[in-house]
Parts: structure tokens; sequence; C-alpha cells
């Protein structure tokens, strides 16, 4: 299930659950995936935190969601209409929850999601729904591209822009 609240300052929106998450309900709970280190090192939260403590995250006004809500073995598996209408459903989300920006975890899928083909890391020049806009690598293991390091030192760009965003306080996410 969705880990969102009112007005949080960052969705961390995924592209869709792995088979592990999908059969624990936690998301990024399979062993191995770096999404919990690269949030910890980049300073979203004050510890390493495990799956199963996904809803502390919205005291330190940091959300979870997913484009598509059934799990799959791996993202390839989604098909494009699958994304589009993930991003409609996102869209609705950040309608309802205005958070201050929406951090979507994987640029192949953003791309394909967003109509956005040329699309790299970091902010982008669109908003969705007022919330700015982030690409994150996907921080799945099987995403090679990226090691743990990388990880950290992007998520702690978007941190940094955040804390930077005279518009919302980041009380908590130190």
């Amino acid at each position: 299930p969705d880990i969102l609240a009112n007005e949080l300052d960052v969705v961390f929106c995924g592209i869709n659950p792995g088979l592990y998450s999908g059969a624990t309900g936690h998301h990024f709970a399979r062993p191995g995936n770096r999404f919990w280190p690269a949030l910890h090192g980049a300073g979203f939260t004050p510890r390493l935190l495990s799956p199963w403590e996904e809803r502390e995250l919205l005291a330190q006004r940091c959300g979870i969601t997913n484009l598509v809500g059934h799990a799959t073995a791996g993202a390839d598996e989604l098909s494009a209409a699958e994304l589009v209408a993930g991003r409609r459903r996102l869209l609705s989300k950040v309608r309802r929850y205005a958070p201050a920006c929406v951090a979507v975890l994987g640029v192949g899928a953003y791309r394909v999601a967003f109509a956005r083909p040329t699309a790299t890391l970091g902010r982008q020049p669109e908003r969705l729904g007022g919330a700015v806009l982030w690409i994150l690598p996907n921080p799945s293991g099987l995403n090679a591209h990226y090691q743990l390091p990388e990880l950290v030192e992007l998520f702690h760009e978007l941190r940094d822009a955040l804390d930077g965003d005279a518009g919302r306080r980041r009380d908590g996410c130190q």
C-alpha cells in the first residue's frame, strides 16, 4: 500500500513492486535493494530503516507510491500502456496529497510514462499537478548501472534541492 500523507516534501515513486515486495506487502523489501541505504546515506532518514518500518518515513515528510500496483519479476514486464496509466494515477495522488516533489525511481519508466524519451536524471522542466518532478535511478539490485555510492550522491542532490526550497521546510529530514 501507498505510504502517503498531505503536503509531504517528497514522494518517491517506484515503477512497480517486485515479487518479493508484492509477497511481503512492503516497499523495496527485497534484500539487495538499495533504496533504504540510499535514503539514509543521503540524509532523508536519521538511521537506516528496514522495509517493515516504511511508515516512519511520514515523520520525515517523505512518502512512497508506485506507477503500477501489481508485482512483476522485473519492470521490463510492464507495457507502455500500464506505465502511461500509472502516470495518470500518480497525477491523481499528487492532486489529492499535494507533495512538494515527486521523485520517480527509474529513468526508462519515466521516459515512457511521461512521453519524454530524452529525459535525464535530476529535476525535470515540467511539473506534475504542481509538484516538482525529479528522476532518480531505480535502486533495484537488478540495476547494475548505479552502485550505492552513486545512488547516495544522486539522492543527496534531491535532498539538497529540497532543503534549498524556500517554499517548504523539511523539519526532521536531517
